[in-house]
């Protein structure tokens, strides 16, 4: 990275004027987020906008686009709000801590609390959220949802906040009442469980992790599965279940060359495991429907020389480039921010080939 740069990458933004979601490259430096139009590989120079963090404040997680659930809202002195989205969970908590820090640069009190938030809070690594969910789920020692009534309205299958922060608790997933409405909110924004009514609602849209889920004998809660959306059958075929049903191992924004007209565009690419497949979306849909993908199974993986264009690389894209080749032998050229991110893609890639 140059000097001066705290963090850059991809990241997609909403626009000013069209409501449309681009992927931009942004460069986080002080006092000041640039963000760059990325085409033929590259960064195009000047920068096509620039945020200016003093008086800035993040919103993080922030959810008013439900079908983009990792967006930080910045909104500058001058009230002009930002959207921004990032590739997971990690990534999107890594740039809103370094964003966060820059806007409170002058003042090193809320950055120590800042650090003291980031690492307050982390889940065993033995435990996953999905078997938090299936014990709460279990018949025996799980959490028995019921109707419950709210203003009159009367919501069937929910539970109490106050009765989950106690079950996480008495079930040893979390060691104080504060870890466990965070351990809540991360089900929520995963989403394994859903608020239900206005109260629990409402409280979602809060900037705080700690905030978004009330530990409260009033707000109501439900499991998300029992309210999922029907999918039309043409999209089932499409798309099968299991391609999608493995565990996700890495995920990023990546810019890959399209198949037939040979453009560059960003994809974020998700690598899930048993079974082996890479798929990736288009950022700028609102659909969280792959693009594309194929099954890693007897795939070749290797990066491409540094030094001038690859052959069967269009365009003058050339650094950090790797290549696919499927059992089928399609070929699939895709280009990383950095050398080691590539490294990082390729031997992920490899564990699962």
């Amino acid at each position: 990275m140059e000097d001066g740069v705290l963090k850059e990458g991809f990241l997609v933004k909403r626009g000013h004027i069209v409501h449309n979601w681009k992927a931009r490259w942004f460069i986080l430096r002080q006092n000041t987020l640039l963000y760059y139009k990325f085409e033929g590989g590259r960064k195009v120079t000047p920068p096509k906008g620039r945020i200016l963090l003093d008086g800035c404040t993040i919103t993080c997680p922030c959810l008013e686009y439900g079908n983009r659930p990792l967006l930080i809202k910045l909104k500058t002195q001058t009230s002009t709000e930002y959207f921004l989205e990032a590739c997971s969970r990690e990534e999107r908590d890594a740039w809103a801590f370094e964003i966060t820090g820059a806007i409170h640069a002058g003042q090193p009190g809320k950055v120590q609390q800042l650090h003291l938030l980031k690492n307050s809070f982390k889940l065993p690594p033995h435990i996953s959220l999905h078997r938090i969910v299936d014990k709460m789920r279990d018949s025996t020692c799980g959490i028995r949802p019921s109707p419950n009534m709210e203003q009159g309205s009367t919501y069937k299958k929910t539970f109490i906040g106050s009765s989950l922060v106690d079950w996480l608790l008495s079930s040893g997933f979390a060691a104080s009442r504060l870890e466990a409405v965070t351990l809540a909110s991360v089900l929520m924004e995963e989403n394994f469980l859903r608020p239900v009514g206005t109260r629990s609602t409402g409280a979602t849209r809060s900037g705080d992790l700690s905030e978004q889920f009330l530990d409260d004998s009033t707000a109501l809660y439900t499991f998300a599965e029992s309210c999922k959306k029907k999918i039309s059958p043409k999209e089932e075929i499409s798309l099968s279940t299991m391609e999608l049903s493995g565990t996700v191992v890495k995920q990023g924004y990546l810019a890959k060359q399209g198949h037939k007209r040979k453009n560059w565009k960003v994809r974020r690419f998700v690598l899930r495991k048993d079974p082996a497949f890479l798929h990736y979306y288009d950022p700028s849909k609102e659909e969280n429907r792959p693009v594309g993908g194929f099954s890693l199974r007897g795939s070749l993986v290797s990066a491409l020389e540094d030094n001038g264009v690859p052959t069967g690389v269009k365009g003058n894209v050339q650094g950090n480039l790797f290549k696919v080749i499927t059992k089928d032998d399609i070929h699939y050229y895709i280009q990383a921010s950095s050398k080691a991110e590539r490294s990082e893609w390729i031997e992920a890639i490899k564990k699962l080939t």
